[in-house]
């Protein structure tokens, strides 16, 4: 009430007993409590929110009776009367969150499968983003969270229609942003209309579907792309009844990474039978399969639909037999001839494996061919070494851009102006066949924005070649450890080459359709972009494990000393902890400006992670920062790192965090981390014979006392 008595706001709560409390609970919740009736509640917050949401508040629906608690923006940013948008569920045959815009639909999360939902990009993991959805079965279906983490976190609907995410720093005593949404035009619904397909980083971002053309070309042009899209050919089912060409079948495009449409339908089939079960209905137009979710399918028309650049779902679009490139008639002419090529080759290996015998050849060349073949098969281009020569000037040492265990790097350029970047096979190269054939398998499977592109390779005789995008800014090494050009490294670029390289190996750990191990985590095998944006190199080493598979076990200890985990350099075992390992070592390396092998003080044995540990149990980190990036303002983000870093090179794999988690805590900015123990490998190598190089001697142990030297007889 105001001065005058007069009535401002209230909870309409209309009830005969007068003995009642309210209570602000810890969770944020105003209640209304009969304390007559057993402590009843009458009226919560919870249940009447504003424009904010908190964890433990419920977003529901219930289908049988309409009820809705759901979230209202504020008319302006000083008037909090309800405005034009509000947030809530929509819980039908797969529950998913809305913002609406009036009625309208304004922004989708897409669909939920029992962890994330499947249409937030930046959507990792239930343990992550910490979202339940839950199904009473009395007819409510309601959302919560995030919950469990250290800090407090908020959402809240602005009056102009966003969603924010933000969380409480302590430190700072203020309210950080950490996510929003819709993030750009394309993430608003509907935007290409039917049959559309947005791309944000794409000029125009609207662009039909393979098989569709604009409905209106003239409004199309014009930027008004909500009319959509419709097809340039009927469907064979759509005229069987008439004249087509029964011979001539429906088939699927795949669309790969993306945000899958609106107004799903739901089967309990298996991913095999969810192709076969929408070709057979003639009013299915496209399908999708979700481990969580199963078999989705869609009948009406397919609307706002988003590519996404590294993470998302396949796609199945029905389209005319016409749009397939006549796949299907291609598969009854090349399956014969591949099988028959196949058979030749196989054919072929074993005659020269005979005649290599008998005449001394070498067996590379049997493996080469059976190699080329195998390349063929991927479907990765072939470039040929006439091509890749003009491009480098025939390998001119002027395009040279590094050196690495493969062999040298060059610079070059195709006929039509595109810019490459080609790794030929050094003949000295440590690495060979295997190490390619990996690369090529391995690297051909994947597509991440924090990954380098392989946009070919090159076999001819002893020659082989890869050929990838090129990278203005070349490698990490090349910044980091040049005190001419580490002051160009800020802690922003630091940062955010961390926070890059974390999602990479996020996207080869869990969300790629392999589950990847780098095995060679490192600076140089660390690319970067004319926006110094990171992307990992070098999958010779990479091993592809099993979805069901944890770690493995090798006899062939390959990579880098330094950045190699203790249970892989001396047991052979790798796992994810593996290359969570070698991240924690190029995190310390970034910080410090030094090489992991470098010596830090010339009459200690410390090695950098021994150094780092060092000064953080003496709180004394200033020291171990590079002085390029200290400063007050970005003290206490560094210190973080460190600290993320020494978690991450734990000595027992068990010890260190996922990289999920890892991105967590690097993302979140949250202050409250687990504390590291002594990382594994403090001391540097041959330290321990350093009294008796003091001394002079050649042969003495740390206490003086002579060694015996066993001789065989």
């Amino acid at each position: 009430m105001n001065g005058e008595e007069e009535i401002l706001w209230s909870s309409n709560v209309s009830t005969s007993q007068v003995n009642s409390v309210a209570l602000l609970q810890d969770s944020g919740n105003f209640v209304l409590v009969d304390h007559l009736n057993n402590g009843s509640t009458i009226w919560q917050s919870f249940e009447h929110p504003s424009d904010s949401i908190v964890p433990k508040m419920r977003i529901s629906e219930n289908t049988r009776t309409g009820e809705r608690v759901e979230v209202n923006s504020w008319r302006s940013p000083w008037d909090p009367n309800f405005g034009n948008f509000s947030f809530g569920m929509n819980s039908g045959i797969i529950p998913q969150m809305f913002i609406w815009k009036g009625s309208r639909p304004y922004w989708r999360s897409g669909q939920w499968n029992g962890q994330i939902f499947i249409g937030v990009q930046d959507m990792y993991s239930v343990s992550i983003d910490g979202f339940s959805v839950v199904n009473d079965h009395e007819g409510t279906a309601y959302v919560t969270g995030p919950v469990g983490f250290n800090f407090l976190t908020k959402f809240i609907l602005d009056w102009k229609g966003n969603l924010v995410q933000s969380f409480w720093d302590e430190n700072e005593t203020n309210w950080k942003i950490i996510w929003s949404a819709p993030q750009n035009d394309c993430e608003v619904y509907g935007t290409c209309g039917p049959f559309g397909s947005c791309n944000y980083l794409e000029s125009p971002i609207c662009s039909c579907m393979k098989g569709f053309e604009p409905k209106h070309r003239e409004e199309w042009e014009k930027g008004n792309w909500t009319t959509g899209c419709v097809r340039k050919r009927a469907l064979q089912c759509e005229i069987r009844n008439n004249s087509g060409d029964s011979s001539k079948k429906d088939g699927f495009l795949q669309m790969e990474f993306m945000k899958l449409p609106d107004f799903a339908e739901r089967s309990s089939t298996t991913e095999n039978q969810c192709r076969s079960q929408c070709l057979g209905n003639c009013s299915c137009i496209a399908y999708a399969y979700d481990s969580g979710i199963g078999c989705m399918s869609w009948s009406k028309n397919l609307i706002d639909i988003q590519q996404f650049q590294s993470w998302g779902k396949d796609l199945y679009i029905r389209v005319a037999h016409s749009e397939l490139d006549h796949h299907e008639d291609i598969k009854k002419i090349v399956l014969p001839v591949i099988f028959g090529f196949l058979t030749l080759c196989v054919c072929l290996f074993l005659c020269c494996t005979r005649m290599a015998r008998r005449r001394g050849v070498k067996r590379k060349e049997v493996i080469l061919l059976r190699d080329r073949s195998a390349l063929h098969m991927e479907e990765l281009p072939v470039f040929s070494l006439n091509t890749l020569a003009n491009a480098t000037s025939q390998f001119h040492a002027d395009n040279k851009l590094g050196q690495g265990g493969f062999g040298p790097v060059y610079m070059g350029k195709l006929e039509d102006g595109k810019e490459i970047a080609v790794k030929r096979l050094s003949k000295a190269s440590g690495q060979g066949l295997e190490e390619f054939m990996n690369e090529v398998l391995v690297i051909s499977k994947v597509q991440h924005r924090n990954l380098v592109r392989l946009l070919g390779c090159c076999v001819d005789k002893e020659e082989k070649m890869l050929i990838y995008e090129y990278m203005p800014k070349k490698s990490l090494d090349v910044f980091l450890f040049d005190e001419g050009r580490r002051g160009i490294l800020d802690w922003r670029k630091r940062s955010t080459i961390i926070e890059g390289v974390g999602r990479g190996l996020l996207y080869l750990h869990r969300d790629s359709r392999l589950k990847i191990i780098h095995r060679d985590l490192k600076p140089s095998n660390i690319l970067l972009d004319y926006s110094f944006n990171p992307k990992i190199s070098d999958f010779g080493m990479a091993r592809i494990f099993g979805s069901d598979q944890d770690q493995a076990d090798t006899r062939r200890v390959v990579g880098t000393y330094g950045y190699m985990a203790p249970e892989y350099a001396m047991e052979g075992r790798f796992s994810e902890k593996s290359d969570v390992f070698s991240f924690g070592v190029l995190v310390l390396e970034i910080l410090s400006g030094r090489k992991s092998t470098s010596s830090w003080i010339e009459t200690s044995s410390l090695s950098l992670l021994g150094y780092a540990w060092k000064l953080w149990k003496e709180e004394d980190l200033s020291t171990f920062i590079d002085p390029f990036i200290l400063n007050p303002s970005t003290k206490l983000e560094i210190r973080k790192c460190i600290q993320i870093g020494l978690l991450c090179v734990q000595e027992f794999a068990e010890d260190r965090p996922s990289i999920s988690s890892v991105l967590v805590m690097l993302t979140c900015e949250t202050s409250s981390l687990p504390a590291p123990l002594q990382p594994a490998f403090t001391e540097r190598h041959g330290s321990i014979f350093k009294m008796c190089n003091d001394n002079k001697e050649t042969r003495c142990t740390l206490n003086n006392i002579s060694i015996t030297n066993l001789t065989g007889r």
